[in-house]
């Protein structure tokens, strides 16, 4: 989750929200990629959860990370919680249960998010490792209780605590246990983010079953390749799921903004404090009405905040936001935004795509996405199986990144960072499926090697 927005401008209508989004197109040469990753700490000794406080805590790895970058902190009460980028516009903030989160900057092509990735890790090893902190990329920590895990200091986080258990089984497992890895695209116009958004939720399920990278819950198998993408189908379905109406005619920024209008609110910061306004709408908000700011109109911060909480699995800002991938490991991790971007950023591609998806309906895209987590490249899929079209899907995105041709020093295309999901389907198996042979062969039923094996 990024950091909060401040811009207090106050808001008087609807149709300033439909603006605030339709800001974000920009002309297809202006088009950028940014990457979101997360990455669970844990203590090289006895790998355990790592506290906030404490010589050898999350504190101490901000304060030394802002010490080596000499980014800005982002404080809260008292309490560094995040780094921000003034010059980049990058930012490192946590998840609640200290997830580490590299909110990359905007770049123009893979070849630099390989660059910031590497950068970052390597920067962070360096504050860590003297720290006896260690990094996972998993999408689900593999061993600990939920009860184990330390809250981070940040008010939403314990708005969102208590508010979680009201709606689903699964908000506080997504809070505290779980990791992904994000890709963030633009659109050139109403009608390409809507394009986008529909072929980008339609085969999201596809990266769950590239990425799949959760097999274990305290310790044991929990029966499912992607667990991380089985929470999201309880976490809180006001604000989560495959957004059947994006696929209706009439599609456009003004229909999202009446969904967000009616997405539960968790709060409203000012200041530096957030106060609890969860279960009420925004839309009531807009009206002055309020109970917590009786006759108080929202802020564009306000309204910037709100949209950082709604979850589908696409999800419009002023860019789309890919969320369907677990987190992985280090040379898995380009490949992500390198998937995405050859399918959208190409228009050969892009139709290719919309023509593979367009007679699914809604009942269809939902089993594929209620299988996946479990099933994995098995998910049947209009006849035939994910596998194929993953493999599909990967050869639509090499073909979009070799038409982009934006190569490095050497002059390669962006297509390499593809690499490793083409050995996942040379294999046939899900990270996943490799991780659960491991763990019944040579970790010999343990899931201990995993914090060695899939460290950064």
């Amino acid at each position: 989750m990024a950091r909060d927005q401040i811009d207090m401008t106050p808001l008087s209508s609807r149709e300033e929200l439909v603006g605030w989004l339709e800001a974000g197109i920009k002309p297809q040469s202006e088009f950028k990629i940014g990457t979101e990753h997360e990455k669970t700490p844990f203590t090289l000794k006895g790998h355990r959860p790592v506290p906030y406080e404490g010589p050898r805590g999350i504190q101490a790895l901000l304060e030394g990370m802002q010490l080596l970058l000499g980014w800005e902190p982002i404080n809260e009460r008292g309490n560094i919680i995040g780094l921000h980028d003034v010059t980049g516009g990058g930012a490192i903030s946590l998840e609640p249960g200290g997830q580490f989160e590299l909110s990359g900057a905007p770049l123009d092509n893979i070849h630099q998010t390989a660059v910031e990735l590497a950068a970052h890790l390597a920067q962070v090893r360096e504050i860590a490792e003297p720290l006896g902190i260690g990094f996972l990329g998993l999408g689900m920590t593999p061993s600990w209780s939920r009860e184990e895990i330390p809250a981070m200091p940040k008010g939403r986080y314990g708005i969102m605590t208590r508010y979680m258990p009201k709606v689903g089984r699964y908000g506080l497992d997504m809070m505290y246990r779980t990791c992904t890895v994000q890709a963030n695209l633009d659109f050139s116009s109403e009608a390409d983010m809507v394009k986008k958004l529909r072929v980008a939720v339609a085969l999201q399920p596809v990266a769950t079953a590239l990425f799949a990278n959760s097999p274990f819950t305290e310790g044991k198998p929990n029966g499912f390749l992607s667990f991380r993408s089985e929470i999201w189908r309880d976490t809180d379905n006001a604000r989560a799921g495959m957004i059947p109406w994006v696929f209706e005619d009439g599609m456009g920024f003004e229909r999202w903004v009446d969904y967000a209008l009616d997405v539960p609110m968790y709060f409203v910061k000012r200041g530096e404090t957030y106060i609890d306004v969860s279960g009420s709408s925004f839309r009531d908000f807009l009206d002055g009405k309020n109970a917590k700011f009786p006759g108080e109109k929202p802020t564009l911060s306000d309204w910037a905040n709100h949209l950082s909480t709604i979850f589908p699995e696409v999800r419009l800002k002023r860019y789309l936001e890919m969320r369907g991938a677990d987190g992985v490991p280090m040379r898995q991790l380009p490949a992500l935004p390198a998937f995405w971007a050859g399918l959208l950023y190409d228009d050969a591609s892009l139709d290719a795509a919309w023509m593979m998806v367009r007679g699914w309906d809604a009942a269809m895209r939902q089993a594929i996405r209620d299988a996946v987590p479990r099933l994995g490249f098995k998910t049947p899929v209009d006849g035939r199986y994910m596998f194929e079209v993953a493999r599909d899907c990967l050869a639509l995105a090499h073909a979009g990144l070799r038409r982009r041709a934006r190569v490095d020093h050497l002059g390669r295309d962006e297509s390499r960072f593809l690499e490793p999901l083409d050995a996942i389907i040379d294999a046939g198996r899900t990270p996943a499926e490799e991780m659960l042979t491991k763990f019944n062969g040579a970790w010999a039923g343990s899931v201990n090697p995993a914090y060695d094996a899939y460290a950064f």
